[in-house]
């Protein structure tokens, strides 16, 4: 269960309570008239409940969450907390499933395309008294607009996250290792708060550096190196992202220090256009064009951002590739990135909210050159 920690116990409540119907909303255009929810950050976000195992059946008046003994206390503590009108089944070992009775009077049943394997699906096909039928984003795009209390957390989390780097940052020099690095962020990240990391934390120096999602390794850094650090942490389950590179010592001048200076600027032109109206892809667009002026168009191999929030990658994503436009509310990240093998690698990220004007960061460690 999630245990309330001072951070927690500051922050707004969130109005999950609201969401079901704002899910139910959605049935028609979907063709269904249920839904079967089994990815887990779902399931939380509609009940408040973050144990490992439940699935959350919803239909026009009905809302059942289903779990396991493990949780018979958790699961109802945790409903009520968030305020929401569900009833929570405690199943077990040769009990029956209750999913037959509840879809008994339900023509359609709706399946998270992205969470349930063929086994599964074949699996409620015998249980099911209904036509499964898949479904894909409708509670991921629920979640990409995030309410007051889903920005307070995310922007605590980011918090602790800047606190975290300030504190470990003296320590990024010529033979520290990557390994203990980042090992350093994480346990950092845990005393100042943090339920967790966000993600696995990288500290990536010298060639590494090259590898976009290098993992840390026994490799001490070196005089010269570019160092790429890209770690996030949780609090009440909302994750941030943030990425600082750097170089060891070095004289400030040469191609390491060009593509520092080029890839900031190209998240500044990125970071420049953010605001409700503008399309995701030109986001995108305004970084490579940087990019693509000082040389390392094709240095540059993956998209600008993504959204953040109960997942680390949640919609919306920044790419060239991206459809539809920003909306206010949504928290996305800004990392542009440049990736030169036998040199090295630059990337800065930063998470920001979504305004109808701009945005405003909820990052905040200094970019320093």
């Amino acid at each position: 269960m999630t245990v309330p920690t001072p951070i927690v116990d500051a922050l707004p409540p969130m109005r999950v309570a609201e969401r079901l119907g704002r899910l139910r909303e959605q049935f028609d255009v979907a063709g269904i008239g249920a839904l079967l929810v089994t990815t887990g950050a779902n399931v939380r976000y509609l009940t408040g409940f973050s144990g490992s195992a439940g699935s959350l059946w919803v239909d026009g008046s009905r809302a059942v969450l289903l779990t396991d003994g493990r949780y018979r206390d958790q699961a109802p503590a945790q409903v009520a907390s968030a305020g929401v009108d569900v009833e929570v089944v405690v199943t077990g070992a040769g009990q029956p499933s209750p999913l037959r009775t509840l879809s008994v009077h339900v023509a359609e049943v709706g399946l998270e395309a992205g969470s349930i394997t063929w086994s599964e699906q074949r699996g409620l096909a015998q249980v099911l008294d209904s036509e499964a039928v898949f479904t894909e984003g409708l509670i991921e795009g629920l979640r990409e607009v995030k309410d007051d209390g889903e920005v307070a957390r995310i922007e605590a989390a980011a918090a602790v996250a800047d606190a975290a780097l300030a504190a470990v940052g003296p320590t990024i020099a010529a033979g520290a290792v990557e390994a203990d690095v980042a090992a350093a962020l994480d346990h950092a990240m845990r005393t100042g708060g943090a339920a967790d990391r966000a993600f696995e934390t990288i500290v990536a120096g010298g060639p590494n550096s090259a590898l976009p999602h290098a993992r840390p390794g026994p490799r001490p850094l070196a005089e010269g190196d570019l160092v790429v650090c890209d770690f996030g942490a949780v609090v009440d389950g909302y994750r941030s992202d943030m990425t600082r590179s750097r170089r060891v010592g070095g004289t400030g001048i040469g191609p390491e220090a060009e593509m520092l200076a080029a890839v900031l600027e190209a998240q500044a032109a990125g970071l420049a256009i953010v605001a409700a109206g503008v399309p995701a892809a030109e986001v995108d667009a305004a970084c490579r064009a940087v990019l693509a002026e000082a040389g390392l168009a094709d240095a540059f191999s993956h998209g600008t951002g993504h959204g953040v929030g109960l997942d680390i990658h949640e919609g919306p994503g920044l790419s060239s590739s991206a459809t539809g436009s920003l909306r206010a509310g949504q928290v996305v990240t800004v990392e542009p990135g440049a990736y030169v093998a036998g040199l090295g690698g630059v990337r800065w990220e930063d998470t920001v909210l979504v305004t109808d004007d701009g945005h405003r960061p909820l990052t905040g460690s200094p970019k320093v050159l």
